[in-house]
């Protein structure tokens, strides 16, 4: 607030609003600044239906089950089909060579190695499968 004196001896008080609007520019150039930087929302990745003809068997999730057999040592089923070991690659590379979506869960018995389902997770890697899971007894005790 600047007081000056009138020429007839009066008294005259103005505001000074020099500084307020120098204050008030500066604030609006940093929000002018600031609010184009600040995320709108999450990217998200939409779920495409997939083009062509599409069969019930490819909505189904794929599960590999490495069991403990006492008679053959180890035995393999994908979903509910028994596979032998040496074809256990070549099956899975059929299932995902027309596949979108290409997850790949496996089971493994608690008598069963971890080297044994590594084999089963690097056959699932090479047949094409991009993601492969572990089930858990915690996550089979779910269903």
């Amino acid at each position: 607030m600047a007081m000056t004196n009138a020429t007839k001896g009066n008294i005259s008080s103005d505001i000074n609003v020099t500084p307020l609007i120098d204050v008030l520019l500066v604030l609006l150039i940093i929000f002018m600044v600031i609010v184009p930087v600040v995320p709108k929302g999450l990217g998200a990745l939409v779920p495409q239906t997939p083009r062509g003809e599409t069969s019930e068997a490819q909505d189904d999730a794929i599960v590999v089950s490495v069991l403990h057999t006492a008679e053959n040592g180890l035995a393999y089923r994908i979903n509910s089909t028994e596979v032998a070991q040496g074809d256990l690659s070549s099956k899975l590379t059929s299932i995902y060579a027309n596949r979108a979506e290409r997850v790949m869960f496996v089971k493994g018995d608690d008598d069963v190695s971890f080297a044994e389902v590594a084999e089963v997770i690097d056959a699932g890697h090479s047949a094409g499968a991009n993601s492969v899971g572990l089930m858990t007894p915690k996550i089979l005790a779910g269903q």
